[in-house]
């Protein structure tokens, strides 16, 4: 992967894959009868709802050799993503998540990763050193720390990088890729010291650093060395805290269609406000937004929001734009 224009404003490295959604809400999976087909994945998510802000985004990933693969390349031209460090394992299919939809707080996942998920399957070949060093954000996950080759090439990664610009670590603790919390914790203790960022909930700052309470767990992780920790709170909004002090912001009212991908709409609308130079306030207040947004909608990608959209919320929930961002 050389020889090429290295400079992208985020870059993020991680899970892909197909989500079928059911089109029928309040129902189980056995009693749907028709589903939708999305583009999918944490990092793959960040990186398009980046680009709905005019960022230049990439992700780095792996797909199978299959129609499933040609679908993700397809939709990431699309949305505007660079595939160019999309790879491809042959001997692994791409996996597709299912869900179930009972808004307005549950809707379980079931991924078909089998043996294993292409994503994980990494080698740090995969990873051009220059292009992870100039990228203006590069966004790793706690998923990809779950397996090698994927974990010992994210963490090079980090390495090669040096802490340099925004480097972003989205907590993203699923179980089910783990053998147990403790083993994620070690993991993520190790990518904690490479990064400037961390983005998690209270019970992905549990798995990192011990404590689901919001202010131990911003203290914990400030202590690590980060500059930016950022709590999602649920129904109490977002706790962020860094070098100016702490901020904490009330959720947007939102009726929930699909709560999946708002966290991924958070984490572009994050990068889109750092990279913009806002203040601490603003970025929250913005990025509550855009993750209500997409909670408002079925499904994750295809409801990445712009910038406008983002406003818009803002501006209908405070009535005025100004206020809502914490303007003066």
């Amino acid at each position: 992967m050389s020889g090429h224009d290295a400079s992208f404003d985020v870059v993020t490295v991680g899970r892909i894959g197909v989500d079928i959604y059911p089109l029928q809400q309040g129902v189980g999976l056995e009693d749907v009868t028709s589903f939708g087909k999305y583009l999918g994945g944490t990092a793959t998510n960040v990186a398009v709802a980046a680009a709905r802000y005019g960022l230049r985004s990439a992700v780095v990933t792996k797909t199978g050799d299959d129609p499933f693969g040609r679908f993700i390349r397809r939709a990431l031209h699309g949305y505007g993503v660079d595939d160019r460090f999309v790879g491809t394992s042959p001997h692994l299919p791409t996996p597709v998540t299912f869900c179930e939809i009972f808004p307005p707080d549950d809707f379980p996942l079931y991924f078909y990763r089998f043996p294993k998920a292409p994503d994980l399957d990494l080698h740090p070949g995969d990873l051009d050193a220059e292009v992870v060093r100039a990228a203006k954000v590069f966004w790793v996950t706690g998923t990809g720390l779950s397996a090698e080759p994927s974990r010992s090439t994210t963490l090079a990664a980090l390495a090669a990088r040096g802490r340099r610009g925004i480097t972003v670590l989205d907590l993203d603790y699923r179980p089910m890729f783990w053998e147990s919390r403790e083993q994620a914790r070690e993991w993520v203790g190790k990518a904690l010291e490479h990064v400037t960022v961390a983005v998690g909930n209270l019970d992905e700052c549990e798995t990192a650093v011990g404590t689901r309470e919001p202010r131990e767990a911003v203290k914990a992780l400030r202590d690590a060395g980060i500059s930016l920790a950022v709590v999602k709170q649920g129904p109490r909004g977002v706790l962020a805290v860094d070098d100016s002090g702490e901020v904490e912001v009330p959720p947007v009212p939102v009726e929930v269609v699909n709560g999946l991908g708002a966290g991924d709409a958070f984490g572009g609308a994050l990068c889109h406000g750092l990279l913009s130079g806002w203040g601490l306030g603003r970025i929250m207040r913005f990025a509550n937004a855009a993750g209500a947004h997409v909670a408002g909608e079925l499904a994750c990608s295809d409801a990445m929001p712009t910038e406008e959209q983002v406003l818009s919320r803002l501006a209908g929930h405070d009535g005025d734009v100004a206020t809502a961002m914490g303007l003066p």
